[in-house]
């Protein structure tokens, strides 16, 4: 959620710089953008709602600076207006701060501030009047930390003071990156801002602060002693963040997973046995995630009990604080997160440590709070994501979590073999004309405001995640069943004409399913099946290949085409959903 940059160096383009890297953040979500610089000893600024795409970055080619930081505002204290749009300043407009999180004694500080010298709704605002007080009897730097730690919340802050030519950002809760050029030094919400300038990063941990000016300087915002950061390179190329040939990053990331699959689970072998022997071991395991990683949890779940015979129990992180009577030392969660830095997925991991229970993570973002936090991390290697509806992320996670079970019985190189051939499998289907038929299967459902999918077994997980896709991307009114709950309240949805998918698998479960099927086309119902194997049931039949446990892997990318292509037949974009952001970093 919301989207920051800033920059310092040797380029006296700052402003132009600034603005492309907060073109490459929209997919974060926001409603309102803005950037701002010390312009010869005076703030620039230009804030405005819309789309910051939309902006021609010759239009700052004349604002000549080397300092100059931005912002994309996903709101969430005051409405979406060009005032609320950061960056925020004190009363004399010297010095301005972009935000992103939320300060929960916002109102507080305005009261002792003076409420009459506020010209905005958000919370933001607070800390630049705050910065603004401190300043007065303090070097900037020292004023920054006495107001930090003012703070109640989770936040992520860039501060710049007019006459002081450095930028200083702090952290707690609230993803932060720094990016570690030739001469040049950028600050970002995420890596993909400034991949084409370095790969070269250090991450900054919560209740830490850092000052850039030529150089960097990490403290600790609470002692205010300095910290050594160690340099992390990233492995991800500039162009693996780009749209190359398709019109939409999600097209593009439904296609990657041909190959996404095989980098998933190109793990060493003593981490996945690692992973499976402390599973093993522990009394009382628990997967946990939220929106789509949560639903890969949930097929997890059957993995480890269809492959391992574990009794593996899932709960959504936004609800995982109710489990902690049943934590206890031995206890083990697991977490799953594409973006390492999900809000709730970090306050489920306090609950299990503060019960002294061990974290797993499996994450794609190296480095990652999340990843940083847990005492041991997988990286699913997807790559950027960065379309919002999560697609080649979700299979990775799914692929190693039966890996993972496969390793727990002692099967991992049988696992490896499944998994490889699922992803050849998944080359071969994903063609262009499959793809031209999914499409045109959109077509006939595209104009319907209602759909229901249905699966049994590992699949319900699936049928669940069919629903969050669809709904996300193309604003259809979705919903996913476990099959045989259908008689006990769904079928009265139906009516005639309503769109339903029936995701089968050939596997013992396969005949109930069909069944299932059968009873809704009796209610009228047009039936999409998505099966390696036909019926008379189908209205449409999408054809998969049959990979036996391994069913889920190949049973979502129907699903996740069919959202893309209804969505741009509906007109709407599927990278950036309305009221959605990518990375969620609030609670």
């Amino acid at each position: 959620m919301c989207g920051i940059f800033g920059y310092l160096g040797k380029k006296d383009n700052a402003m132009e710089v600034v603005v492309k890297g907060l073109q490459k953040l929209e997919y974060r979500g926001y409603d309102s953008w803005g950037v701002t610089s010390d312009l010869d000893g005076e703030l620039f600024v230009e804030k405005k709602v819309g789309k910051v795409s939309e902006v021609k970055l010759e239009d700052f080619r004349d604002k000549k600076t080397s300092i100059a930081m931005g912002h994309t505002r996903w709101a969430t204290h005051g409405g979406v207006t060009d005032a609320n749009a950061h960056p925020h300043f004190d009363t004399e407009r010297k010095i301005a701060v972009v935000h992103n999180g939320i300060i929960e004694n916002f109102q507080e500080l305005k009261e002792e501030l003076g409420k009459e010298n506020f010209v905005s709704d958000t919370d933001t605002e607070v800390i630049a009047h705050l910065i603004a007080k401190y300043r007065k009897d303090n070097p900037f730097k020292e004023a920054v930390l006495k107001a930090v730690k003012k703070l109640k919340g989770r936040f992520a802050i860039v501060v710049l003071n007019v006459g002081e030519n450095y930028l200083i950002a702090a952290r707690r809760g609230s993803p932060l990156i720094v990016g570690i050029g030739d001469g040049e030094y950028f600050l970002a919400s995420d890596i993909p801002a400034f991949l084409e300038y370095t790969q070269d990063v250090n991450y900054l941990d919560d209740n830490e602060m850092v000052v850039v000016d030529g150089g960097v300087e990490f403290l600790n915002l609470e002692t205010g002693e300095p910290i050594k950061k160690r340099l992390v390179n990233i492995d991800w190329q500039a162009e693996s963040a780009e749209k190359g040939e398709y019109d939409h990053f999600m097209l593009k990331e439904i296609m990657e997973q041909k190959e996404t699959i095989l980098r998933a689970i190109n793990q060493d072998e003593d981490d996945i046995m690692h992973v499976a022997q402390k599973i093993r071991d522990s009394r009382g395991c628990f997967l946990s995630g939220c929106g789509t990683a949560g639903k890969m949890c949930m097929a997890g779940e059957y993995f480890f009990s269809m492959i391992a015979h574990r009794h593996v129990n899932y709960a959504p992180s936004s609800e995982f604080k109710i489990y902690h009577h049943f934590l206890r030392p031995e206890s083990l969660l697991v977490v799953i997160s594409q973006s390492g830095e999900t809000a709730d997925v970090l306050e489920a991991m306090n609950v299990a440590r503060s019960k002294g229970a061990k974290v797993l993570s499996l994450v794609n973002v190296e480095g990652s709070t999340i990843a940083r936090q847990s005492d041991f991390s997988l990286h699913i290697k997807a790559g950027p994501e960065k379309a919002v509806a999560s697609t080649k992320a979700s299979t990775s996670q799914m692929a190693l979590l039966l890996l993972i079970a496969t390793a727990m019985i002692g099967e991992l190189q049988e696992g490896r073999r499944i998994l490889v051939d699922v992803a050849s499998k998944i080359n071969d289907i994903l063609n262009p004309r499959f793809l031209t038929y999914i499409k045109s299967v959109a077509e006939k459902i595209k104009d319907h405001e209602n759909a229901y999918i249905i699966g049994k077994a590992e699949n319900y997980p699936m049928a669940l995640e069919a629903a969050i896709k669809i709904q996300e991307v193309s604003y259809v009114h979705a919903q996913g069943f476990a099959a045989g709950e259908l008689k006990h309240g769904p079928i009265a949805l139906v009516t005639e004409g309503t769109p339903c998918i029936s995701l089968v698998a050939n596997d013992e479960v396969r005949q109930d399913v069909i069944n299932n099927t059968i009873e809704l086309k009796a209610r009228g119902a047009y039936i999409i099946g998505i099966s390696p194997e036909n019926d008379d049931v189908f209205d449409e039949w999408i054809k998969v290949p049959d990979v036996g446990v391994a069913s889920p892997l190949v049973n979502i990318i129907p699903i996740q085409l069919l959202a893309y292509y209804i969505a741009v037949l509906r007109g709407l974009d599927p990278d950036m959903p309305r009221n959605l952001a990518k990375s969620v970093t609030v609670k």
